[in-house]
């Protein structure tokens, strides 16, 4: 039969295959995790996340420094609180002299070209871990999400662009869209955690911020109740759609390479960008087979991050974002 019909002729060199690569990783796709805890000069390097550190407000200023020569505009901060600051309540949160709103203003005082984005969730600041006020053995929604909106209020005072609830209580995008357009903050986005699933893969993290739930009578042994169900499909299309109505303008699937199903899915439901987050269980699993020969740990990365992003995500939320920027440059 002719014309015969032979694709592997555009696989025939780098060059050929550059050419026609429907995928191309660039470091504009990257949002950069960072760990930020009290004190000077600390970079402590998480057990169970190789290669990757909580940092001292002044070594945070040093990292975006260079995160910015490297092409990495945006920073997703979590800050690692001192047991003593935790309650129930999420107090410490709201403080604007606390160590979040101080990282704010770092990021912002060093590369004021940086897009701050934030984590906006009680389990850092709980003494149950979890993310929400928790009362008679329940993680309450509705007084949760009204602390939340402060919390992000807090956040955009300090000067954050984006703030980032990771929660997953029903209606706190709501929440938080009403109280910062009451306030002026018309400018400050949203990136909801929309379809946030209740995964194994977060267990590196939890030791990073010490946020695990804890393990009391009365008080929930996991996040099941609000953080959804890993059988899931539809329900991620109803959470994502009803973050958008309530004022979302970035939504996110968490975790990644287990769920791109779900943001193809969502890819093709919504016509905001779409937020991934390759998580920590994913960043640890890679490490170690690497460091046992297992596996090629770059090609492997690279894999793995074009396929995240052929699956349809906008951004990609990574661990190893300088690793890939590094070796694409």
């Amino acid at each position: 039969m002719f014309p015969l019909r032979r694709n592997r002729r555009l696989r025939t060199s780098e060059s050929m295959r550059s050419l026609v690569r429907e995928t191309i990783i660039n470091p504009n796709d990257f949002i950069v995790p960072l760990f930020v805890v009290e004190g000077k000069g600390i970079k402590e390097e998480i057990a169970s996340m190789p290669n990757y550190f909580r940092l001292s407000l002044d070594l945070l200023e040093k990292e975006v420094k260079e995160l910015w020569k490297l092409g990495l505009k945006s920073v997703l901060l979590f800050v690692k609180v001192e047991d003593k600051l935790k309650d129930n309540t999420g107090k410490e949160a709201l403080n604007p002299d606390g160590l979040m709103q101080r990282a704010i203003k770092t990021v912002k005082n060093a590369v004021p070209e940086m897009l701050v984005m934030t984590d906006v969730a009680l389990d850092p600041f709980s003494i149950y871990g979890h993310d929400g006020i928790i009362s008679e053995g329940k993680v309450l929604n509705d007084d949760s999400s009204a602390v939340l909106a402060e919390m992000a209020l807090s956040h955009a005072k300090a000067g954050a662009d984006v703030v980032a609830p990771s929660d997953m209580m029903d209606g706190r995008i709501f929440e938080i869209r009403t109280l910062l357009e009451d306030e002026g903050y018309f400018d400050t986005a949203i990136m909801a955690y929309s379809a946030k699933y209740a995964s194994a893969f977060y267990g590196p993290f939890r030791d990073a911020l010490d946020s695990a739930p804890v393990d009391l009578k009365d008080i929930p042994k996991d996040k099941k109740t609000y953080q959804m169900d890993f059988g899931n499909r539809l329900e991620a299309i109803r959470e994502t759609l009803m973050d958008i109505e309530e004022g979302a303008d970035i939504v996110m699937v968490k975790p990644g390479l287990c769920y791109l199903d779900i943001v193809r899915e969502i890819t093709n439901a919504v016509n905001v960008p779409v937020a991934v987050y390759q998580v920590s269980g994913e960043y640890a699993m890679l490490k170690a087979a690497a460091e046992r020969g297992w596996l090629d740990h770059d090609a492997v990365m690279m894999e793995q991050v074009t396929a995240i992003k052929r699956a349809g995500a906008t951004m990609i939320a990574s661990y190893f974002a300088k690793d890939v920027v590094k070796l694409i440059s």
